[in-house]
């Protein structure tokens, strides 16, 4: 008799638990039915969507020459392109991964050839550490015009253009912003002739009677380029600090390599490929400097090939880390 009435109370607490579910979900649709929709997804959206305004550090340079970030427009235009930069994710994602890759063999070369470390961002800026080429015909990883390219040492032809060598391109760079620290005695200056050349600046300060590139008003284009490189700079020395969690296994790795020679005339790069056992596709990836699959080379040149050693040619991710610092 007893065990009969716990049975019937307690069916009877379940049966008034659910009728005041039941009712608390009525009144609730009620509500939701009563209020705006409008005001429903602004909700939404201030629950769950935050956008965030770039922290600019205390100080800030530019290969050794301080940025003068207490002038209102140097530290308005340096916010500009650090928010540009900053919600460019997909863009700065590519830059990191790349980096990786492209960086040691820029640093050395920026070493050797005496130009400060700073001036890789340079070569992100131009490219992207990419090969590509712009509307004004302008390619490779620094972004050598023909004309200016071939002026700085490198072979640009049909068949062949070191523009595309990211070792050949980077030494012509660097010969152009010496001979621009030269004539301007400031990396920063030197910076943004690449962008406008170097009469173009030139005579701008002149004109305007001043010794800084921060101080001279120039076209748009210019006038950002050198933010541009310094927003990059900040964000890829502290990628987290603005969002950024590569991991490392998720950079592109350097891809070990050894190197041939290749001589001779009328040179079919396919058959290249098969004789030192990698692929055409592979090759190519490795040398982008070579721009047909068959070598006149009337000149008799010689020239150095990148061919993958085995590790090279299957490379596998391995851990777990994230970047924190470029």
């Amino acid at each position: 008799m007893k065990k009969t009435f716990k049975s019937v109370r307690h069916l009877s607490i379940a049966a008034i638990v659910l009728s005041m579910a039941a009712i608390g979900g009525e009144v609730f649709i009620y509500a939701s039915q009563k209020e705006n929709p409008e005001e429903v997804h602004q909700k939404a959206i201030q629950a769950g969507y935050h956008v965030y305004s770039p922290t600019i550090p205390e100080r800030v340079e530019f290969a050794g020459e301080r940025v003068p970030i207490e002038t209102y427009y140097v530290r308005e235009s340096l916010d500009r392109e650090l928010i540009a930069n900053m919600y460019m994710q997909s863009s700065m994602l590519g830059y990191i991964k790349r980096a990786n890759r492209c960086f040691p063999t820029i640093e050395r070369i920026l070493k050797e050839q005496g130009v400060p470390d700073d001036f890789k961002y340079l070569c992100v800026a131009e490219s992207g550490l990419a090969n590509v080429t712009s509307p004004a015909k302008a390619s490779g990883y620094w972004q050598f015009m023909k004309a200016t390219g071939i002026s700085y040492g490198l072979e640009i032809n049909d068949e062949v253009d070191m523009r595309w060598d990211l070792e050949a391109s980077t030494v012509a760079a660097c010969k152009y912003l010496k001979a621009a620290y030269r004539r301007f005695g400031s990396w920063t200056a030197a910076a943004a002739s690449y962008n406008c050349g170097e009469g173009g600046l030139e005579s701008r300060m002149k004109k305007q009677d001043v010794a800084s590139y921060y101080d001279t008003r120039l076209n748009n284009e210019t006038t950002r380029y050198v933010y541009r490189i310094v927003a990059i700079k900040t964000i890829m020395q502290s990628p987290q600090a603005y969002g950024f969690r590569v991991r490392k296994c998720e950079q592109y790795p350097e891809i070990p390599c050894t190197t041939v020679e290749l001589k001779g005339q009328n040179v079919d790069i396919y058959q290249f490929s098969k004789d030192h056992g990698v692929t055409y596709k592979m090759l190519r990836e490795l040398n982008p400097w070579l721009q047909t699959d068959r070598l006149t080379n009337k000149g008799n040149k010689t020239y150095k090939v990148k061919i993958p050693t085995a590790e090279g040619k299957v490379m596998r991710c391995k851990g777990n880390d994230t970047v924190t610092k470029l």
